[in-house]
């Protein structure tokens, strides 16, 4: 008889089994969705164990916070991909190409620039998804709807990699149609299937976000329990 495996029923493993069971249902591959562990205000006695299990990709919300524990942990473990899911000012916009392996927040004509001259200056070009405010709210950042055209072309004649588009919906609310609309955007803009990345979905909606066509999920609570 097979011997239980020592993390069935981590909360990493929980997570996975419904990333895998939202794939199935949507007629996906498995693989076909990334995992983004979201790991702010955690230290690392709580992102070692998840690195133990075997995650690989996590995201952080500040530079400073990330620029305090990450080098350490990539550092031992150098296969680690740092993504940046938080507003980003553009006076950080070197210290976060010279810490992450992705960023999710672009979403200013302003950022282009200074993430296009950081990139410029470290010789590292670093995939980035457009942020998109689908839900009008401007205080979460994002780019509006109609201005995304404009910004897309800014960025790729700043020769900045785009990864696809990242959405935050408001909550309290359904988010299922603006998940739809990002992927709508996603198509009308240029991003054939195959490089298509949609950045949507949390703890408390990425198997929705799944169905809709999530490529990446960024889950923090569900992996780490509550912020305190």
């Amino acid at each position: 008889m097979d011997m239980p495996d020592a993390h069935d029923d981590s909360p990493l493993s929980e997570v996975q089994a419904r990333i895998a069971k939202a794939c199935k249902i949507a007629r996906r591959e498995a693989g076909a969705v990334s995992l983004i562990a979201i790991s702010k205000t955690h230290g690392p006695e709580a992102i070692t164990p998840l690195i133990e299990e075997g995650q690989r990709i996590f995201g952080e919300n500040r530079v400073q916070e990330a620029a305090d524990k990450w080098p350490a942990l990539k550092e031992a473990h150098p296969d680690i991909e740092l993504h940046m899911v938080g507003q980003l000012q553009s006076n950080k916009a070197g210290d976060a190409v010279e810490l992450f392996d992705c960023i999710h927040s672009l979403d200013r004509p302003s950022l282009v620039k200074a993430l296009a001259k950081a990139m410029d200056k470290a010789d590292k070009r670093m995939p980035c998804f457009v942020q998109v405010d689908v839900g009008e709210e401007p205080q979460k950042g994002g780019c509006p709807v109609g201005d995304l055209p404009a910004l897309l072309e800014t960025a790729r004649a700043a020769d900045i990699p785009l990864a696809g588009l990242m959405c935050v919906p408001p909550s309290g609310i359904e988010p299922a149609p603006f998940f739809a609309l990002l992927g709508k955007l996603a198509d009308d803009n240029g991003f054939d299937q195959l490089s298509m990345g949609l950045s949507m979905g949390m703890s408390g909606d990425f198997e929705t976000a799944i169905m809709l066509g999530a490529t990446h999920v960024r889950v923090g609570s569900a992996l780490f329990g509550a912020r305190g």
